[in-house]
C-alpha cells in the first residue's frame, strides 16, 4: 500500500500528461475543459508527490 502510495503523484501526473498527448492527437486543443482537467490533474500529482514523499519514509 505504501508504494501505491508513494507512486500516487507520479501517476496522476503521467495521466494528466497522457490526456494532452490525446487531446494533441486527435487535434482537440481548443477545448479548455480538457486543458484544464489535464493541468489539474498534473499539478494535484506534482503536490501529492512533495507531500507523500515528505511524509513517508522506507
Amino acid at each position: 500500500m505504501k508504494s501505491l502510495l508513494k507512486n500516487l503523484g507520479v501517476i496522476l501526473v503521467i495521466i494528466g500528461a497522457v490526456i494532452l498527448i490525446a487531446s494533441y492527437a486527435t487535434g482537440n486543443v481548443n477545448n479548455n475543459t480538457i486543458l484544464g482537467g489535464s493541468l489539474a490533474l498534473t499539478i494535484i500529482g506534482l503536490i501529492t508527490y512533495i507531500i507523500c514523499n515528505k511524509r513517508i519514509v522506507d
